[in-house]
């Protein structure tokens, strides 16, 4: 096999590196408004962005005294599921609670 070892002579074996980079990430805002219950806001908290009820609560107080407040920081795909339950289930219990998301 003199044949093959003469042709590997002098080649460089090499690997193509590929840069992944992160996707960005985006916050999730919900926004006060004067007709959302505080419990519906809390209940969505723990329910959709999974937070515990001490965080739901301060999280709620935020939106209710700033006007806005972070539920949480995600992908934008994420960020878009999460958006469209919390419409979808103000709507069902009649409540105009907004969301929307801006980048993190």
């Amino acid at each position: 096999m003199p044949g093959k070892k003469e042709s590997l002579q002098g080649s460089v074996a090499t690997k193509d590196r590929t840069k992944i980079t992160e996707p960005p990430l985006y916050k999730v805002l919900l926004h006060n408004d004067d007709y959302t219950s505080m419990e519906f806001v809390v209940s969505i908290l723990i329910g959709i962005f999974h937070k515990s009820p001490a965080e739901a609560t301060r999280i709620m107080f935020n939106v209710h005294e700033q006007g806005i407040g972070i539920a949480g920081i995600y992908t934008r795909e994420i960020c878009e599921t999460k958006i469209d339950k919390v419409h979808s289930l103000a709507r069902l219990k009649e409540f105009p609670l907004r969301c929307s998301m801006e980048r993190a």
